[in-house]
């Protein structure tokens, strides 16, 4: 059993040209934009050639709540796409970049893990090909314009205190979340609050993740509301003259990149939209486009299935047109009995009762996502740690709800360690039993969409919004955006609002302390709880341990 770093693994890999990569999806090399050996942005003609190929099955991948014990959704993602290509499938991954903030935060990395990675795994959590960079240039071109705006003359009658667009960076940095800017004078402008966001959670990135196409990115990027006037009257990115220009700084981004699995399978990695404050999901583009060429593509969605897969179900598959064909809830042993009150020290020891009581929240997981009219099955990424019976409670309450728990070993063992669940999974595709449906209807006020959430997928009694979000919400439904979906953002930890709250709660309310109209990526956002839009470092910052080695390789990317 090996027990090298993801990073010492990742730098073994015995990397094929790129150009080989697109050749078994049929890309011609024409068509690929190196950025350097290892990693290509495909083109957009070739995108638009293929637009009339059948689609492929959709296989999503989501998990239970979050715990610091780790589900290893990526892992599991990029494993069941190798697992796939082992039992002589056609298949390619579908993953989200990288940000900075959480890397050289907390979580040191996002390319999968052990046995099933993506590589190149050091570029791939650092700068990549550059389109977390466009992203935050486009979003900050736009702040800079509106200040300009206001300062050589204000002709749209701006309203200075109604200005709603802040500034990104792409770095946890909590100093920045509230600051005063244009201080020191007539020169620079008049004194305003706002302050930054981390680059994931701009309404650019979910604009560039559900655009279809060059000239679908420009209308909705003009869309933006920036700013109301007085008599608030809204201001667009269209009117500050913004959007060609943005859109320009956005050309390349758009383009999916693709790269490569351990195993030399194909994967698709692009976009990176917060899970919480956005929709958490890869492009459109990139998912539609590995739709287009593989026969299955597997990908995922951000955080537990209460945030990622109910946006990649209600807002990414409403707009974009996809149906999953089968979903699978990444679930640990060790998760489980973190569910089940057992503290991270002592997860190393045989406690089936604690993985029974932790296992309702897996339970509800399922139950939801059946509500959407999907097949589910979990598969449980196996640790070192976890024992024969553990692994047999789990199995056996999964049974209990219908659906089925399949061990996967691919962390440890690639793709041979995940063949029974690729072979399930294909068989069900195959099947083609879905009734997909979003979970509700466009025609419902927003105010009820909310609802729906929080009663059929949270199972709160309530909602608890103040009369100015309510008022809000309605003066949105009458300019005309009642259709959109809803985007909550809320606690990744737990089903409540309450991030200590494991298990299934019930006999909760989810109080809403703030919505944001998203009009140019088309959904509203729905703030619940304390959620931050600009995450801080954590006391010991993984940056700490990130440094270049003697031999010049990066070391505590992990």
């Amino acid at each position: 059993m090996s027990h090298k770093s993801d990073i010492e693994i990742a730098r073994e890999a015995q990397k094929k040209p790129i150009q080989e990569i697109g050749a078994r999806l049929d890309i011609p090399s024409a068509h690929l934009l190196p950025y350097g050996h290892d990693k290509a942005k495909v083109s957009q003609e070739f995108i638009n050639s293929v637009r009339d190929h059948e689609n492929g099955k959709l296989i999503l991948v989501t998990a239970i709540n979050p715990t610091p014990a780790g589900e290893g959704k990526t892992t599991t993602t990029v494993g069941l796409g190798d697992g796939l290509n082992r039992i002589g499938k056609k298949a390619a991954v579908c993953i989200r970049e990288a940000s900075l903030g959480p890397c050289f935060g907390m979580k040191g990395g996002a390319a999968g893990g052990g046995y099933a990675q993506v590589v190149p795994m050091e570029e791939m959590n650092l700068h990549f090909t550059g389109d977390f960079h466009a992203i935050t240039s486009a979003h900050n071109l736009l702040s800079a314009m509106i200040d300009n705006h206001i300062y050589w003359g204000n002709e749209l009658a701006i309203d200075e205190r109604r200005v709603v667009w802040r500034r990104v960076m792409d770095m946890n940095d909590r100093a920045l979340r509230d600051v005063v800017t244009s201080l020191g004078g007539v020169a620079n402008g008049f004194p305003r609050q706002t302050g930054f966001d981390i680059t994931v959670a701009s309404e650019v990135m979910a604009i560039l993740c559900l655009a279809t196409d060059l000239e679908d990115l420009q209308r909705r990027l003009g869309d933006i509301i920036v700013a109301y006037t007085r008599a608030k009257e809204p201001i667009t990115c269209r009117d500050i003259k913004a959007d060609g220009a943005m859109t320009v700084l956005l050309k390349d981004a758009m383009q999916p990149n693709l790269v490569q699995t351990l195993e030399n399978n194909p994967a698709f990695v692009h976009g990176g939209p917060f899970a919480n404050i956005a929709h958490g999901c890869n492009s459109v583009i990139a998912t539609t486009t590995a739709l287009k060429l593989a026969d299955y593509v597997v990908t995922e969605a951000g955080f537990g299935a209460d945030l990622g897969a109910e946006k990649f179900m209600n807002i990414k598959c409403r707009k974009a047109g996809l149906a999953p064909s089968v979903v699978v809830v990444v679930a640990t042993v060790r998760a489980m009995k973190m569910n089940g009150g057992v503290a991270k020290a002592d997860l190393g020891a045989e406690n089936v009762e604690a993985v029974q009581a932790g296992c309702p929240n897996l339970g509800r997981h399922i139950e939801n996502l059946k509500q959407f009219g999907v097949p589910v099955v979990v598969a449980i990424n196996h640790f070192v740690t976890d024992t024969e019976a553990e692994v047999q409670a789990v199995k056996d309450y999964v049974a209990g709800q219908g659906s089925e728990a399949i061990l996967c070993r691919h962390w440890a063992m690639g793709s041979e360690g995940i063949e029974d669940l690729a072979t399930r999974v294909a068989e069900i595709a195959d099947a083609g039993e879905t009734n997909f449906a979003p979970l509700y209807a466009d025609e419902l006020s927003l105010m009820e969409k909310v609802e729906t959430i929080a009663k059929r997928i949270y199972r709160a009694d309530a909602v608890v919004a103040d009369a100015r979000i309510r008022a809000q919400l309605k003066e949105w439904e009458d300019a005309g955006y009642g259709h959109l979906p809803v985007c909550m953002a809320k606690t990744q930890y737990s089903f409540s609002t309450d991030p200590g709250e494991r298990g299934a709660p019930t006999g909760f309310s989810v109080p809403v302390r703030e919505v944001r109209l998203s009009a140019g990526a088309g959904f509203v956002v729905v703030i619940c709880g304390e959620i931050m839009t600009m995450p801080g470092l954590p006391r010991v910052p993984s940056a700490e341990a990130i440094m270049l080695n003697d031999l010049g390789q990066i070391e505590g990317l992990f």
